[in-house]
């Protein structure tokens, strides 16, 4: 029935010319609906209305405060009609954090219960568009329900993997996918094909996060292409431009590149008659347009699959062939898919002669008219660079660097940064091409770039008087580059002295060359300007008047930086002696072999879609770490029996019942400790820092100072702890002991680990605890970059209603420090070396009741530091060092002095590294470690 009042108030407001007329309309019928909702004794009909204007009004643009609680009761009626404009009013009126939402939790529960399936899908809808993490913790598992149950709709089951995936995608921890892992993948198998597609979607997004549960869609995705693609079995319903639902199999195919290779041979058989047939199938003519991009999106998903399956196939033969006729193709789209397929046959592949013949047409797609063809033409040619053909790539892109457009030239300079030095085989090549970038692209060099020619510089003896000689050069030229002159400056400043005695080289001539810039500079540049000068009056004595009538005129300037650099190397230069002079000025050592910032400045630019990548744009080293991979090297592993005496050590720590009333679990270290009571539901709209389990604390500070013990206990639950270091790799076993006597459900383990430490697990853990058992979970480290955080965990569980528990796991930095033994004379010239703050911190520490040496020295020891003996001319002092390594970042050397005062009880404790942080923070930890003293444990 037509509402005939919300007929005429959209006509008046339609009517309305000016604003101020729809304002005054506006008000006049808020004004009314607010007297009708104060009365209470509208019909459902009347408050459906009422709704409806109101929602008319939002889409307008109008503030509505009101009106949401009768929108949330006509959730409840049993009318079509009413309960749909219910369900339209909290969609539109209320957000995630709304307060309101537990509200319509229970309405929204009942319909999912209802036997109705519109209703069904009217609840579908308003948890997908609602999406908030109290809605997904209450609902995620009705919504589950309908998807996996045989009852179901097909069109019930659609909605329903489509909000699952919604709701992963907002609140992925609160989806035990591992659980329900089977269930979900068997509906691959679902005689509907929207269902399939549906739950395929759902699949992709769940396999990326746990690749390892979803294992088993492998074969089903086969078959399942094998029955659409090969046997021509489908519904007539699903047929797009004589093309059988091509939207599944993009899906199916993209989906298989989440894994590695199957090894049943039945299956690689029946994928390999899948893929050839879409070869086969793509040489026909298409009829239109429609049915060409369908195919075509289907063959290039096949041929990506083709290479990650075998880039040395058949198959990837064909293609190879096909790609080479896409890429001169007129159309856009298909240039551009070709581009894009090839340079992901050429970052997998061992044999680039196939594509290097078509060197040139690659080169020529860099001045294509469309943009986005002109990027996967750049990301062709550096995939496909190597030795032979650097200097062809190189010398191309720089030419075309002239006319590029801006948004691709920071790109661009990256790439070639990165080309010529992974493929130089000769360094005055190298320096040629790295100054000429500067000179020649400006402002889109970034710091990384020069940082980088830096260090390459200084450690290549070979390279430095060609660089002083060359920089000198294009420091000359009327348009050089501030990054140029930080170059020059740097250069010049270590190795000017070596290019001093080549005709216009002088030493004046080239402070000169710098100084002539100096005004036009930013305030940084001018602050390592002022840095080289002082070295070129070391280097060059002769020049130093010069110099010193620049320091003298800086030393009044506004700027803090500039004024006291000035003063400081005003005194020194003007000292009686040039002792120290010489020590300030000392030739800089080599830096640290590391991997190049170029190669992470790169990866921070290839943004990330929904999806992850199945592949990395670059050679076939930037491959390694795909998910297919990373799963096939865990699995390979797994399979070797890498289960060594760590796992052993933990599967041997038995937990038993203890026999007491209270059906206490024993220890694996054999101490004892009151439990705590049973861990509260978890907070909803806190972070995990924020609900840590009280009296974690306790459990938490025994474990820092040592690798294994109880990590926590209560009532329900023990969890254990055992873990061993080696570098920057470690491993951490993890035991859930069950000290009831019923059985632990729904079981689940989640962690969060901060930027830098990778936590990886082995295996996927049981969903169930049997009683007065224990299960375990191993994970692997990998500390990549210096890490200032501690991995949380979260562990959730039934019993009565879900519980869930989080904690800090005692991964500190100190635990990747590798001990080292130095002697007297090397240590105090390494402390010497590394000098005073910033990498220099110290603290006096208090400590409650008397110094204990013997517990310092543990506690070193235990934070792997290594004590160095008669070292510390005073006896009773310790001096310790170590090296703390990552994967990414390098390593840091670690000096530390720990002198106890006996009659204050006080420890000063002085700690010299390579990195001012990492001396903040292992100062930090030891401080905490010196201070706490373990409470007895008791019964």
């Amino acid at each position: 029935m037509a509402m005939r009042g919300l007929t005429v108030f959209i006509a008046d407001i339609r009517n309305c010319r000016v604003r101020e007329l729809e304002e005054k309309r506006i008000n006049k019928e808020m004004a009314n609906i607010r007297t009708k909702f104060k009365d209470g004794s509208l019909s459902g009909y009347d408050k459906k209305k009422y709704v409806c204007k109101l929602l008319y009004m939002y889409i307008l643009g109008w503030d509505i405060d009101f009106g949401h609680m009768e929108a949330v009761n006509l959730i409840s009626s049993t009318k079509y009609s009413e309960k749909q404009i219910g369900y339209l009013g909290i969609t539109l009126l209320m957000h995630e954090n709304s307060d309101l939402v537990r509200l319509v939790v229970n309405s929204i529960r009942k319909d999912l219960d209802d036997n109705n399936e519109i209703h069904n899908c009217l609840a579908l809808h308003a948890i997908a568009n609602i999406g908030g993490r109290e809605m997904a913790e209450s609902l995620a598992s009705d919504v589950h329900r309908l998807l996996v149950s045989p009852n179901s709709k097909s069109f019930v089951k659609k909605k329903a993997a489509l909000t699952m995936l919604r709701l992963f995608r907002k609140h992925p921890d609160v989806i035990p996918a591992p659980d329900w892992a089977e269930r979900i993948t068997n509906i691959i198998d679902d005689y509907d094909l929207g269902v399939c597609l549906s739950v395929t979607s759902l699949i992709t997004a769940l396999a990326q996060q746990y690749p390892e549960a979803f294992m088993l869609a492998i074969p089903k995705a086969i078959m399942r292409l094998h029955k659409v693609i090969v046997e021509r079995d489908f519904s007539a319903d699903y047929v797009y431009y004589k093309i059988p639902i091509p939207w599944l199999q993009v899906k199916l195919l993209r989906l298989l590149q989440y894994f590695p290779p199957t090894e049943d041979p039945n299956m690689s058989e029946m994928l390999h008659n899948v893929l050839q047939t879409i070869i086969n199938n793509s040489q026909e003519t298409p009829r239109n347009v429609q049915h060409n991009n369908a195919q075509n999106a289907i063959l290039f998903e096949a041929i990506n699959l083709a290479i990650h399956l075998d880039c040395e196939s058949d198959i990837v033969r064909q293609a190879t062939n096909i790609l080479a006729r896409f890429i001169l193709s007129k159309e856009t789209n298909v240039r551009y898919l070709g581009l894009e397929t090839m340079a992901h046959l050429a970052a997998v592949t061992d044999e680039l002669d196939e594509i290097k013949k078509h060197e040139e047409t690659i080169i020529l797609s860099l001045r294509d008219k469309d943009i986005s063809v002109r990027r996967r033409g750049l990301d062709l040619l550096y995939s496909m660079c190597d030795v032979s053909n650097a200097k062809t790539i190189v010398s191309e892109l720089i030419r075309y660097l002239h006319i590029a457009d801006y948004a691709l030239r920071e790109e661009m300079v990256l790439k070639i940064a990165i080309m010529t030095e992974k493929y130089a085989t000769e360094h005055s090549w190298y320096v040629d091409v790295i100054l000429q970038l500067i000179s020649s692209a400006g402002d889109h060099v970034g710091e990384e770039v020069w940082y980088r020619v830096v260090q390459i510089v200084t450690n290549h003896e070979s390279l430095q008087e060609y660089s002083a000689k060359m920089v000198l050069h294009y420091m000359r030229s009327p348009h050089c580059h501030e990054n140029m002159l930080k170059v020059g400056g740097y250069i010049l400043g270590e190795y000017g002295h070596l290019i001093a005695n080549l005709p216009g080289a002088s030493p004046i001539e080239q402070f000169n060359t710098l100084h002539a810039r100096f005004g036009l500079c930013s305030l940084a540049t001018r602050a390592l300007l002022l840095s080289t000068y002082i070295k070129f009056i070391n280097l060059f004595p002769e020049i130093k008047g010069a110099i010193l009538a620049v320091f003298n005129q800086y030393r009044h300037v506004l700027d803090a930086e500039l004024q006291q650099r000035a003063c400081e190397y005003m005194a020194i230069a003007t000292m009686p002696t040039d002792d120290l002079l010489q020590t300030v000025c000392e030739e800089m050592p080599q830096f640290p072999e590391r991997e190049s910032a170029l190669l992470s400045r790169l990866n921070e630019r290839t943004g990330q879609t929904e999806d992850k990548r199945t592949w990395n744009i670059g050679g076939k080293d930037s491959n390694e770490k795909t998910p297919a991979n990373l799963l096939a090297a865990t699995k390979e592993r797994n399979e070797n029996g890498s289960v060594d005496d760590l796992v052993n050590s933990v599967s041997n720590t038995s937990i038993s019942a203890a026999g007491g009333e209270n059906g206490t679990v024993a220890p694996a270290n054999g101490s004892t400790a009151p439990p705590t009571p049973a861990a509260p539901a978890a907070k909803v709209g806190l972070t995990w820092k924020d609900q840590l389990a009280p009296g974690h604390e306790n459990w938490y500070n025994r474990l820092r100072d040592g690798t294994d013990g109880i990590l926590y206990e209560d009532s329900i639950l023990q969890i254990g702890i055992k873990s061993e270091y080696h570098g920057h790799l470690g491993r951490l076993a993890i035991y859930f002991g069950n000290k009831t006597h019923t059985q632990l459900n729904s079981f689940a383990v989640s962690v969060e680990s901060p930027e830098g430490l990778i936590v990886a697990n082995s295996h996927t853990l049981a969903t169930s605890i049997g009683p007065s058992t224990q299960i375990q979970q191993l994970y692997s480290l990998e500390c990549q970059q210096i890490v200032t955080e501690v991995p949380l965990i979260r562990i959730s569980y039934q019993a009565g209603s879900t519980q869930s528990i989080y904690l800090k796991l005692p991964v500190l930095m100190s635990r990747f420090i590798e001990p080292i033994q130095l002697s007297s004379a090397d240590f105090f010239g390494r402390w010497k070396q590394i000098g005073g703050a910033p990498r220099e911190v110290q603290e006096i520490i208090k400590v409650q009741g008397k110094i204990e040496l013997e517990r310092a020295r543990s506690i070193l020891v235990n934070h792997r530091l290594g004590i160095c003996e008669n070292v510390d001319p005073k006896p009773g002092n310790f001096v310790a060092t170590g090296v703390f390594n990552t994967s990414l970042s390098g390593k840091v050397g670690c000096l530390l002095r720990l002198e106890p005062n006996h009659e204050t009880n006080m420890y000063r404790l002085t700690i010299r590294t390579t990195s001012d942080v990492v001396s903040k923070h292992l100062k930090e930890i030891l401080h905490t470690a010196l201070l706490y003293r373990p409470a007895p444990s008791t019964r």
